[in-house]
């Protein structure tokens, strides 16, 4: 399992461009930049825009602008893509999945698949929450591996072993046991269109920018053991995991873009950066009482052992 005690720390948040970051996208963001700056470690930005239908350029821009006024200044990445991993943009970074893809394409892990709506979605992070359908198998081949060559519109799908169990620690829920062909089933890793799926390129951006620590939502707990499959079969090594709880609304639902939640123009108004800031921590455990906190004052008290497990309610 990863060690959490690697001397060279490198956290990253990695936001998809499909609409204003709400406070849930901000809580993992201060989370994953608290954990790095407590360790004097480095923050990347990267940019999830895998599909063109969802993602705009000016939603990246104002991801951006809105962690520059909280306060949570990165190392490398962005629009920009300062830093020497990158392309720091998805839509970027084709020839880097395309090796990847070559690899277990060679090694017989993949077979062509005709199956529609899994392939639809595969370009998104998978959130438990969303409906998440473990596939029946029907266009996989007899017996592994596969030679087969996919022919137009088709995708390509993962083969999982069956009882492959991936065992990890997550620094929030503890130790996670996951056997992936049963709780997960094979998944895509291109669309029939060509676009790339989140579970291939998450794992190859974080290997090949060097990041030891993925925070992120709670809903994507089971994401983890995907990733860390296919890293191994690529022989990445894998990252260190903290999945934080997930913000709610007053009536227990993930906050989501989808749905309009409390959004950065209305807590830009509500809210000075240090206000904003002490309030996330609030809601993370690490101070008693929601105050005003500046970014240093929050690496310095950072604290995993704090985290709650448990949804928090958004406060309206």
């Amino acid at each position: 399992m990863a060690d959490y005690n690697v001397k060279t720390v490198k956290g990253r948040f990695a936001p998809s461009p499909s609409g204003r970051m709400h406070l849930g996208n901000l809580f993992s963001a201060m989370a994953s930049w608290a954990s790095t700056r407590s360790r004097g470690g480095r923050w990347l930005l990267r940019i999830e825009d895998l599909d063109p239908q969802r993602s705009k350029p000016q939603w990246s821009r104002w991801i951006e602008d809105d962690l520059a006024w909280l306060g949570l200044d990165w190392d490398e990445g962005g629009t920009q893509g300062s830093g020497d991993a990158g392309p720091y943009m998805q839509s970027r970074r084709g020839e880097v999945y395309e090796e990847c893809l070559s690899r277990l394409v060679e090694a017989g892990y993949c077979y062509p698949c005709s199956c529609r709506r899994a392939d639809l979605l595969a370009t998104q992070a998978p959130h438990q929450s969303d409906g998440r359908v473990i596939y029946g198998g029907r266009c996989r081949p007899p017996q592994m591996p596969c030679r087969c060559e996919p022919r137009r519109g088709e995708a390509l799908r993962l083969w999982v072993r069956p009882g492959e169990e991936i065992e990890f620690r997550d620094r929030v829920y503890g130790r996670q046991r996951v056997d992936v062909a049963r709780d997960c089933g094979d998944f895509i890793v291109r669309r029939g269109d060509g676009a790339w799926s989140y579970q291939l390129a998450v794992v190859a951006d974080d290997a090949l920018m060097g990041v030891t620590e993925v925070v992120r939502g709670h809903d994507l707990l089971l994401s983890a053991a995907q990733q860390i499959y296919v890293g191994r079969l690529l022989g990445f090594e894998e990252p260190a995991y903290a999945h934080v709880p997930l913000i709610c609304n007053a009536q227990g639902v993930r906050l989501s873009k989808r749905d309009g939640a409390l959004g950065m123009e209305e807590l830009r108004r509500r809210y000075t950066p240090f206000e904003l800031l002490g309030y996330l921590a609030w809601l993370g455990g690490q101070i008693p009482v929601a105050e005003r906190l500046t970014p240093s004052d929050l690496a310095s008290i950072w604290d995993w052992s704090k985290m709650p497990q448990t949804p928090t309610i958004e406060i309206k």
